[in-house]
Order: C-alpha cells, then structure tokens, then sequence
C-alpha cells in the first residue's frame, strides 16, 4: 500500500496561475507511473482541496471517499460517545455540539481527548464542560486562521 497525504502539493491542476515547471513534471512522472503499474498494490491519496487536483488523477484512481464535517446528530454522537461516562449532564452535549459546528470528526476527537487526559492527570472523575468548550473554541480559532486554497 502507498499513502501520499497532502497529495495536492503534487496532484494540483497543471496551469494554474502558480504552477511550476517542476510540479508538472512530478504529475507527469506519477501519472505514468500508476498506468504502468502492475503490482497488487493499493494506492491511496489524500487532500484537503480536491478542487484543485488535476482531472486526470480522478481517471487513475477507482474510488472517490469523501469526508464531510460532522452534522449536529452526529457531532452529538460523538461527543456522547468520547465523553460517555465523564460528564455529569447529559445535556451538556448540546451544548458543547454547537461549539463544534464546522470541525472535523479528527479535531472534535482531540479537542475532547485533551480534555479527558487533563481530568485524568488531576485525579477527576468527570470532565468539566467549560475545559471542552475552551478546546474546541481553540481548534475554531485556528480552522478561522486556516489559509484558503483558490482555483
């Protein structure tokens, strides 16, 4: 199995306005390496901007696997599922579900295993709900501060 993550650093369009000669000859050089490929292996890609890969990456590769942000059931799923026994209000994830709101399912998964690991080295059986809350604030900080790719 190959895994080529961040592949857009070498997968991006070839002539967009910050294309590099080089760049293009990398995608060339992989794109003809997958056709004359005949292992048994898997080849695996993954990117952030699938807007700015090349189309013919998405003629090499058989399947397409999107991951989308969590909606707020499943957000609460979440939540309920990774905090369980450690809250002391069930009702506490709704709340902390609408601090989530445009995080991934990674980013809510470390805000609120950062928060159980600090309940854990204080000797707390429970996790305080503004400590989660303070997580995921700081992890929409720095989704906000995140550079946006352009076509």
């Amino acid at each position: 199995m190959y895994f080529f993550d961040e592949f857009d650093a070498i997968g991006s369009q070839r002539g967009m306005a910050n294309d590099v000669g080089e760049i293009r000859r990398i995608l060339n050089s992989f794109l003809m390496m997958i056709e004359q490929d005949e292992s048994s292996s898997v080849i695996v890609a993954a990117t952030n901007h699938v807007d700015i890969l090349d189309e013919a990456l998405f003629r090499r590769f058989d399947d397409l696997v999107e991951y989308h942000v969590p909606a707020a059931d499943e957000m609460r799923a979440l939540l309920r599922m990774r905090l369980g026994g450690y809250l002391k209000s069930a009702k506490t994830i709704f709340a902390l579900a609408s601090e989530a709101v445009g995080l991934s399912h990674a980013e809510i998964t470390r805000a609120v295993g950062d928060a159980v690991k600090e309940a854990v080295m204080h000797d707390r059986d429970s996790v305080p709900t503004d400590d989660v809350k303070a997580l995921l604030q700081q992890r929409q900080a720095v989704l906000r501060r995140a550079p946006v790719a352009k076509a």
